[in-house]
């Protein structure tokens, strides 16, 4: 999802969803988005979509 339709979906700025992304990249160290949804997959937080 893009930040501006995280923002929609959870009820907070742009800005705010912007300062999360970039704090959990840095946190688990991760190269982009991308491998935050991997780590979160294989951390169980997350299952497959239908």
């Amino acid at each position: 999802m893009s930040n501006a339709e995280i923002a929609g979906e959870l009820f907070i700025s742009v800005a705010t969803v912007k300062a999360y992304v970039t704090r959990l990249l840095t946190k688990l160290d991760a190269r982009d988005r991308v491998q935050l949804v991997i780590l979160a997959y294989e951390a169980g937080l997350v299952s497959p979509s239908k």
